[in-house]
């Protein structure tokens, strides 16, 4: 029972940071406690809507998401980056000025840089098909000139290694952090979930989630079930608010995260049980079977550069499940590049080791390509 013993500890010690902070800043009074007690409270009951940190423009938009542009000039082969589509808000890749996927790449040499930013679900995109978000990102390489760098992040990286195979023709290199590709693979707390959920193929449970929805997987269930998965993690941040209520560096750090994090996005309801049926259940992506406006997808056709990431302490897509990707590529060996990061799941998207070492990394190489091809279609001309 070593969970329950965590959280215990977890209180236990948040009560012992408070006494010793409100004795510090003169605050163990009746008054001070109960100012101390709602200014926790309103902390982590008031939300406000995450926002981009970086200024952009938003230079095409659909019902299911925009593409906005943060490019910092007209050069070089533009980088798309595919944020996750999981019950939040797509600004997780530009969290911050100091956390952010986009700026990460700005700096790294990629001048030209795009996020397609997913919109929430409404009831005029809940029936959106994987192939309409195919088609969107067809009409987005089509936009920028035929052919992307194209990162994807978590449910965004299984749609790029999707996209990738579909259409090898359009994509120069392909990054993929935190993706499940082979989502039967190591240990997953999702997969547990999973399987107990719907243990001979049922689907009857989400079914019954989109129900509720009204035809759209709300993202407020989905942030329930994120929470569910770590009931003593959860606990534990109470804990550590109440611990550094008088540390306003601390207890801003966890409003900007919570901001993020509880504001839930709708996710389109026939999207969301595809998803489920397809990839999370049959797990179909690595066996050839899973099809796409008729098509069957075949990573094997992937042959460009391909750069994959996760995390060590990652318990949504274990490393197994992302590095699997190695295994079913066309990608010449030579040309596979994977990295595991000291990070759990959104640490490896906008953590500053992540960024400040393996982003940085994967974006330089990529920038590099970037240069050489440039280069070489100049001698052409």
């Amino acid at each position: 029972m070593q969970a329950p013993t965590d959280a215990a500890f977890s209180i236990w010690n948040g009560w012992l940071d408070y006494a010793g902070s409100a004795l510090a800043h003169s605050r163990l009074t009746t008054v001070g406690f109960t100012e101390d007690l709602l200014h926790w409270w309103e902390t982590v009951a008031d939300r406000t809507q995450p926002s981009w940190s970086t200024r952009h423009r938003t230079v095409r938009s659909w019902p299911q998401a925009a593409l906005l542009d943060f490019s910092t000039s007209e050069h070089g082969t533009p980088t798309v980056i595919l944020p996750p589509q999981a019950g939040h808000a797509s600004t997780i890749v530009d969290y911050s000025a100091e956390q952010s996927q986009v700026r990460t790449a700005r700096d790294a040499g990629l001048e030209r840089v795009y996020v397609l930013s997913w919109n929430p679900a409404t009831e005029l995109t809940a029936s959106s098909s994987i192939e309409d978000f195919v088609s969107i990102l067809d009409e987005t390489v089509e936009q920028l000139g035929g052919r992307i760098n194209l990162v994807g992040d978590c449910q965004g990286g299984w749609l790029a290694a999707i996209y990738a195979a579909l259409r090898p023709e359009s994509v120069e290199s392909l990054a993929v952090a935190g993706a499940p590709i082979d989502f039967h693979a190591g240990h997953s707390a999702i997969q547990e979930w999973v399987r107990g959920l719907s243990a001979r193929g049922e689907m009857r449970f989400y079914e019954k989630l989109v129900d509720l929805g009204r035809g759209n997987h709300l993202g407020e269930n989905q942030i329930i079930g994120f929470k569910m998965l770590e009931p003593p993690e959860e606990i534990s941040r109470l804990a550590a608010l109440w611990g550094h209520i008088h540390d306003d560096a601390y207890v801003q750090r966890y409003t900007d995260f919570e901001n993020w994090f509880a504001w839930g996005q709708d996710v389109p309801g026939a999207f969301y049980l595809w998803i489920v049926e397809h990839l999370f259940i049959r797990n179909e992506l690595i066996q050839q079977k899973l099809r796409v406006g008729g098509e069957f997808v075949d990573l094997g056709n992937i042959t460009c550069p391909v750069f994959m990431l996760a995390g060590t302490t990652d318990h949504i897509t274990p490393p197994e499940q992302m590095f699997a990707l190695a295994d079913h590529v066309g990608t010449p060996k030579r040309e596979q590049h994977q990295e595991l990061v000291t990070a759990g799941h959104l640490g490896l998207f906008m953590g500053h080791a992540a960024l400040e070492g393996a982003w940085t990394n994967v974006f330089r190489a990529i920038a590099a390509r970037n240069n050489t091809r440039t280069k070489e279609l100049a001698r052409k001309a």
